[in-house]
């Protein structure tokens, strides 16, 4: 009688029955990472934080306010240190607290927090009707 409790075939086979695989040619190497829109132009944009109008970065000034909403733009919300989980909801060492983090303030340490989006694409020409998309379908299977 056997040791094996399942005499099948295939089954804990010790006699390396099975063909060895060789190796491959070494991979090449990889691109970088690559992410949704890598490579694409992009633009710094500062946004208003109660109504998100695009506003000029560098005219940011004490008396500034959205263009769009009337909101003030030099308040701790609009900052590139604000940060909810710091000690005073800034990143800055500062010796007093903010009040009122949506309301103007002199804040010496001020930077205007922008963000990069993607550039608007002059050269891509404006959408057209749904015969333009057939069209265009189309013209991938011309032989």
């Amino acid at each position: 009688m056997s040791e094996r409790k399942y005499r099948q075939r295939g089954y804990q086979d010790e006699d390396n029955q099975r063909p060895q695989r060789r190796p491959g040619p070494p991979r090449g190497a990889r691109p970088g990472p690559r992410g949704r829109g890598l490579g694409k132009p992009t633009a710094n944009v500062f946004r208003c934080a109660v109504c998100g109008a695009k506003q000029p970065t560098r005219d940011v000034k004490l008396t500034s306010q959205c263009k769009k909403c009337g909101a003030d733009l030099h308040t701790c919300t609009h900052c590139t240190h604000f940060d909810t989980s710091a000690r005073w909801q800034c990143r800055q060492p500062i010796e007093q607290p903010v009040k009122g983090k949506a309301k103007r303030n002199e804040c010496s340490l001020f930077v205007p927090k922008t963000t990069q989006e993607f550039a608007r694409d002059a050269r891509r020409p404006p959408s057209g009707s749904s015969n333009d998309a057939r069209a265009a379908f189309d013209a991938l299977f011309k032989i």
